[in-house]
């Protein structure tokens, strides 16, 4: 079942995750600052792009946020993101909001307020973790490395 996705921020992965979305048959806006961004989006692209700031009310109007299933705040800075995603909840009642947060703390703190939140700085910290300290052990073997042994 397709439904309308709000994407605010068309960096590369706003970009990417509106493709997707739009490739697979839903309903897709992306909102940016600057209208350069929207580049970064497939040629094959069929939803709307809004130039303005996802914190602007009459901005997230224009995006059809009042009919959204999902909102998805992947702007360059925390605040940003942070603010858009409790105006979508809160204001909106946007059933679905993600927003990421790059710093850590601020992250655990809005995930424990009840937002939903994807910190790319501690995913990817976490995954270079699991291969540097995998490869370093024998568990790393079991896994299936690669080097044959069987851990």
């Amino acid at each position: 079942m397709a439904v309308k996705v709000v994407v605010m921020g068309c960096g590369r992965v706003g970009a990417r995750v509106a493709g997707i979305l739009d490739h697979n048959g839903h309903d897709v806006s992306v909102i940016d600052v600057d209208s350069r961004s929207f580049r970064r989006l497939p040629t094959d692209y069929r939803g709307d792009t809004i130039i303005g700031t996802g914190i602007d009310e009459d901005v997230l109007r224009a995006a059809g946020i009042g009919r959204a299933a999902a909102f998805v705040a992947v702007a360059d800075g925390d605040n940003q993101n942070i603010m858009a995603a409790q105006v979508a909840r809160l204001v909106f009642n946007v059933p679905e909001v993600v927003c990421r947060i790059y710093d850590p703390v601020r992250e655990d703190t809005y995930r424990r307020l009840g937002l939903t939140t994807i910190c790319p700085t501690t995913t990817v910290s976490a995954m270079i973790l699991d291969h540097v300290i995998g490869a370093a052990s024998p568990i790393g073997v079991a896994r299936g490395d690669g080097s044959g042994g069987e851990g």
